[in-house]
């Protein structure tokens, strides 16, 4: 057994310390023989093992257990071979050979990752050492099948900045210019009896009373009934995310429900109807009749259009990843790439997802018309439209900050399930709950960033910092399922935050061709000719693959020409609103002289 001891060093090092050379299946080529440890985190055992790396092949070395990682140092390779796995990404470990295995390197154990890669460990047969680690794996990787703690609780950094300090509804909400007298702060829902997956905050319409609000969550899924999420500062029309009526087959009515959307729909002075987007697919939604739910009707709600979006539920999302994994870890099949990328549909989903948020965004914006969204329960679906479309029509949500104030938002505010969708701690890998559904966000945000590269402040490494740590469990952000059952456990007093992290190293994060600008809406071209997969995620562990990125010098001129190619989409938007040929279309702040210029200057 190991010592426990832990090294002391600063809480960053271990962000920081890449070695000299770093390759895409997640070994760093190093010389420094110390193991690196976070504060709290402790070793619990090591092993010599045989590493099969499907891309270099057999690597002896040894394998250190601790209560956060899997770190893997290799013996007789020259430079250093490492592994570093954080056990939250872990979703399953199965042995591999029996007692009468006796092929060569036949008898271990198989690990499937989270993050699109798979290990495999050959160990000997003598003693039970497969046992043991088995079982210690087991129970860190998954703490909450064991009565464990998550790492988070134990973690013991210390950063210069405090993450849970970045939101604060009610000072979202008056940045928004909320409340005023069309909408309403309530606190009807402050120890969460009204909805125990909705925070503890809500805006509201001022002329619905909470009685009302009481009467309307009786006929919506979950009690998710329909709240604010954003409003237009010209047009005054709003987002409102809810969950299903619960109509049923018998075509249920629910009058209170009814006059609450006429309620929405008159806020903001209103004359047209009150755009739903049902980001189901139609079929989807009546087959819900049969469990209760359903969707709003034209009988019952005369002055709404409901519109179906055809984005598919988590099942069909969870397989496609499944099949986008196959293809592309641990070996890309160049002869049948764009076939079987088509295979997976996963490009599809992105398409569909962004299409239905370009539409809420431009109902609220060149519509003027105030939407309401929801799926079946108002978690999923929803989530990935309104914080799209949000991210579509407000600026701030572009800069670091802002784009963490939209997660904690929209995302960990209003109960995305984060625990059932990513199976945190849980040794449960078959669970049907499962599903990529925040990770699609993140890939539709990526696309958005790679058509507008001036657009976001911060830049891909934010993005996958987030989803690396969205498994990790090194801090508390992400875990469990809803507001309520975070302040249960005390996750901000007991554990700390991923912005904490971020925003302790801004400059990390950060996009250099940020360019700030205030009310320029952003819609992106979803067809799949604009579409890509992100080599820099999904394909990242395949050294072969990282070897045909471009270099600093190629990669400096792609980003320049993706410059250039905004600009001139601005220029040519300008010009058209300036002809008046576009009413409505988003304007940027800068003149195209100015714009110009900047090109020029990059050039």
């Amino acid at each position: 057994m190991a010592s426990s001891s832990t090294p002391k060093y600063n809480s960053n090092s271990l962000e920081s310390s890449s070695s000299k050379r770093t390759l895409k299946d997640g070994t760093n080529w190093e010389q420094n023989e110390e193991i690196p440890r976070l504060p709290g985190e402790t070793r619990v055992t090591d092993k010599d093992v045989i590493y099969m790396c499907p891309f270099n092949g057999p690597v002896k070395g040894r394998v250190y257990i601790t209560n956060y990682r899997l770190y893997l140092r290799s013996v007789e390779n020259d430079p250093v071979v490492v592994l570093n796995v954080p056990l939250g990404v872990i979703s399953r470990i199965e042995k591999m050979g029996g007692a009468s295995s006796r092929g060569e390197n036949s008898y271990g154990l198989d690990i499937t990752c989270k993050d699109m890669r798979n290990l495999r460990f050959a160990l000997k047969q003598e003693g039970h050492s497969r046992r043991d680690i088995f079982e210690v794996l087991t129970k860190y990787a998954f703490p909450q099948s064991h009565n464990l703690l998550f790492f988070a609780f134990a973690n013991e950094e210390k950063f210069s900045e405090n993450g849970w300090m970045v939101y604060n509804p009610m000072s979202e909400y008056r940045r928004q210019g909320l409340p005023n007298e069309r909408w309403r702060v309530t606190f009807i829902n402050e120890h969460y009896g009204l909805c125990d997956t909705y925070p503890s905050l809500l805006v509201v319409p001022y002329n619905a009373t909470d009685d009302d609000l009481k009467k309307v969550a009786a006929f919506r899924s979950r009690n998710r009934i329909p709240v604010l999420s954003w409003i237009h500062p010209e047009t005054q029309a709003v987002i409102m995310r809810c969950s299903q009526p619960l109509v049923g087959m018998s075509g249920k009515r629910n009058k209170d429900d009814e006059r609450y959307l006429d309620i929405i729909r008159e806020a903001n002075g209103q004359i047209s109807k009150l755009t739903i987007y049902d980001a189901r697919p139609n079929v989807n939604a009546v087959a819900n009749k049969a469990t209760g739910g359903g969707y709003e009707g034209e009988d019952a709600y005369p002055n709404a259009e409901l519109f179906f979006l055809d984005i598919h539920n988590i099942h069909v999302m969870r397989e496609s990843l499944k099949k986008l994994k196959d293809i592309v870890y641990p070996n890309v099949e160049e002869s049948h790439w764009l076939s079987s990328l088509e295979s997976t549909h996963w490009l599809e989903h992105i398409k569909l997802v962004l299409t239905g948020a370009i539409q809420v965004a431009d109902k609220v914006s060149s519509g003027r018309s105030s939407v309401l969204v929801h799926c079946s329960d108002g978690w999923d679906r929803t989530a990935q439209l309104t914080s799209l479309a949000m991210l579509m029509l407000d600026s701030y949500y572009r800069t670091i900050e802002g784009f963490e104030v939209l997660v904690q938002k929209e995302w960990i505010s209003f109960g995305h399930k984060f625990a059932s969708r990513i199976g945190h701690g849980d040794k449960n890998h078959a669970d049907a709950d499962r599903s990529p559904i925040f990770l699609q966000f993140i890939d539709c945000v990526w696309q958005m960033s790679k058509q507008f590269p001036t657009a976001f402040e911060f830049n891909e490494q934010f993005l996958i910092t987030i989803l690396d740590h969205l498994y990790s469990c090194r801090f508390g952000t992400f875990l469990y399922n809803s507001e309520s059952l975070r302040e249960k456990e005390k996750v901000t007093e007991k554990t700390l935050s991923l912005w904490s992290l971020i925003n302790s190293e801004k400059s990390k994060y950060t996009n250099p061709f940020y360019t700030k600008e205030l009310n320029r809406a952003l819609y992106p071209v979803a067809s799949m000719r604009h579409l890509e997969l992100w080599v820099n995620y999904y394909i990242r562990w395949n050294p072969r693959i990282r070897q045909q990125q471009p270099n600093p010098v190629e990669q400096r001129y792609m980003e320049l020409l993706a410059l250039r190619d905004d600009y001139i989409r601005r220029l040519e938007e300008l010009q058209l609103t300036n002809n008046s040929k576009i009413p409505n279309s988003s304007a940027s702040s800068a003149s195209p002289s100015q714009m110009m210029s900047q090109v020029q200057t990059h050039f």
